[in-house]
């Protein structure tokens, strides 16, 4: 239905093994609303694997959904090969498709790449997108929240050995999101100087 959607998110993949020296990570962890991303990341890495650029198998693919929309992990984890089509109830909005149409091929895949597709709730998108922030200095909207939580809760579970690569796709901008942030964080406003901002950090910044 999306054909230059589809042929985009394959692009994701191709700027991964790039950025990863021509090797493919270990493992993936993605969000997941139509499941079209999801699957054409993987299609991405095995067309590169087919023509040779890239060697070995498929990483092993993980779906982060969003707990209150949440079809394709629910039937990942009651074993069944088809998403029944719910009312979505989430702050992440971005994923909130009820009814993905690339929900079974999003099934195979993790099911085939002994992955797995998980949900958090709202609180774990608002932890994620906290805990992303902190760690990164990246400001990533709720759909970046689901992917950091579900990263989370894969790590806690024991799921991730700690010699994997591991790669997070951060699909969005939290200044789409703003909302769901708001009353986490304290504004600092100061004049547009080097001076300003070294003062207000704490920190003296280097100039090259």
């Amino acid at each position: 239905m999306r054909p230059y959607y589809a042929e985009g998110s394959k692009t994701l993949a191709f700027e991964t093994a790039e950025q990863l020296g021509w090797e493919m990570p270990d493992r993936v962890v993605a969000p997941i609303a139509s499941g079209s991303l999801f699957t054409k990341i993987a299609r991405g890495f095995q067309e590169w694997i087919d023509v040779g650029l890239i060697e070995g198998e498929l990483p092993t693919f993980n779906g982060a959904q969003a707990a209150g929309c949440s079809p394709v992990a629910t039937a990942f984890g009651e074993g069944r090969e088809f998403c029944k089509p719910v009312k979505p109830d989430t702050i992440a909005k971005s994923l909130a498709i009820g009814n993905p149409a690339d929900g079974p091929y999003a099934l195979d895949l993790a099911r085939r790449s002994e992955g797995s597709i998980d949900s958090v709730t709202d609180d774990e998108i608002r932890a994620g997108i906290k805990l992303l922030a902190e760690t990164t200095g990246i400001f990533t909207e709720t759909a970046g929240g689901v992917t950091v939580a579900v990263l989370r809760k894969l790590a806690e579970r024991g799921d991730i050995d700690p010699a994997e690569r591991v790669v997070a796709y951060i699909t969005g901008e939290g200044l789409k999101t703003l909302d769901c942030a708001r009353g986490t964080f304290e504004v600092c406003e100061i004049d547009p100087t080097l001076e300003a901002f070294e003062q207000a950090s704490g920190q003296p910044v280097g100039v090259a």
